[in-house]
């Protein structure tokens, strides 16, 4: 069995999207003089839940950007920071800070949600003198999970984030995309149910280092089998929806939703495009200023786009994020 595991470990994390290493390789050159502190933000029972936070090693004052990671919202942590949107952050002169939150299966989405939201909450208050940051406007960013976070931040953390990026995220949690058995072949697993249910359970988790089991696999299961979204809120998705609304960003957009800008590409095939046409078209709805940079042919972390299209979508990116921060 551990040859297995081992085998299967480094597929499964990418089909959850759980590492950066998964994403295309278009990093710029880390600054110089940088530093990264943890510290712990919560606590609950005895487990600690983190946060990294990246910085210039100096004593001025600088514009904050939250990162969440990817991996299904059930494998993943805070060392997964995209290292093109780490080092163009640094670059520009702002400090990033990379949120560990507690994963499901063992922790439900309310518990994940909450989680997020306290995270906000010790940002401002402690923030500033923890690690020098002005939080009078904060950006918020993420990939895959770690996007629908981003997008979830929008109407749940307090005060509001003051723009949004989210990189192929979502805001729907129960449409057939995912609750439905999935058809794609990333998706699809060898491992028994048996097997997989191994995987995961026991005392809750933040941070996936701390685990040696193949919790991408477990992911893999779940969309295999179109109960992703039981494993992750308890809920019952066809008979219970209604519970999952406070969750979904779909459900909740207004015009007092910050500006979004979404980057997804048309060949996603574990995170759809569509999950990005259908948040566009709420936030048109709603009057929120926002913009979708597709990139065709893309798959999930837009492997197989045209490079120059991507790298033009980062720096699109950049510039909307910069302009409503300065």
């Amino acid at each position: 069995m551990s040859t297995l595991l081992n085998r299967r470990q480094m597929l499964g994390a990418c089909a959850a999207g759980a590492s950066a290493l998964c994403l295309p390789s278009l990093t710029q050159a880390k600054p110089a003089n940088t530093k990264i502190k943890t510290f712990t933000f919560k606590k609950v029972g005895n487990l600690e839940i983190k946060a990294d936070v990246h910085r210039a090693d100096d004593n001025k004052t600088r514009p904050v950007m939250v990162w969440f990671h990817g991996g299904a919202l059930i494998v993943g942590h805070r060392g997964g920071v995209s290292g093109r949107v780490l080092n163009d952050m640094l670059n520009a002169g702002y400090t990033v800070v990379s949120f560990d939150y507690r994963l499901a299966p063992e922790t439900k989405l309310p518990e994940i949600i909450a989680d997020l939201e306290d995270g906000f909450t010790w940002l401002h208050e402690q923030g500033p003198e923890l690690f020098n940051v002005d939080t009078s406007k904060v950006a918020v960013s993420g990939g895959s999970a770690g996007g629908c976070l981003t997008m979830i931040a929008g109407y749940r953390a307090k005060p509001r984030p003051t723009v949004l990026v989210p990189f192929w995220g979502y805001g729907d949690l129960i449409g057939d995309w995912i609750g439905k058995p999935s058809p794609h072949a990333r998706h699809q697993t060898d491992f028994t149910k048996k097997e997989a249910y191994e995987q995961v359970g026991g005392s809750p988790i933040a941070d996936s280092r701390d685990s040696k089991k193949n919790r991408g696999a477990f992911y893999q299961y779940c969309r295999q089998h179109g109960i992703w979204p039981k494993e992750v809120a308890g809920w019952d998705h066809h008979r219970q929806p209604e519970k999952f609304y406070p969750y979904m960003t779909l459900k909740n957009v207004t015009k007092e939703y910050p500006p979004t800008l979404m980057v997804h590409g048309t060949k996603d095939t574990d995170v759809p495009y569509e999950q990005s046409v259908l948040m566009a078209e709420q936030l048109k709805q709603h009057g929120v200023e926002h913009k979708l940079v597709t990139i065709p042919g893309g798959e999930h972390g837009l492997a197989g786009g045209d490079p120059k299209l991507i790298d033009d979508a980062y720096q699109q990116a950049f510039q909307f994020m910069h302009e409503r921060m300065s």
